[in-house]
């Protein structure tokens, strides 16, 4: 199962009725890192890993788990 961090996005305020809105910076500073690299679909059942600030392709699977596995492993090793 992927755990998404290839599609994390910055966080908005969030209003729940009844309570004050949550803070950007309290939410921030609970949030992990920005990852450095995307799982993108690049075919039929083929996948590329990404990597964001320089747009290369740092590596492909055909499996979309094994591709967030991989793209989980190069976050660790950079």
């Amino acid at each position: 199962m992927c755990t998404l961090t290839h599609f994390a996005q910055p966080f908005a305020p969030l209003q729940v009725s009844g309570s004050p809105t949550i803070r950007q910076a309290e939410l921030h500073s609970r949030s992990p890192e920005i990852p450095r690299f995307q799982v993108i679909l690049a075919g039929n059942s083929f996948f590329h890993i990404k990597e964001i600030s320089t747009g290369h392709v740092r590596g492909f699977r055909v499996d979309h788990n094994e591709a967030c596995a991989l793209a989980r492993a190069l976050e660790a090793t950079h």
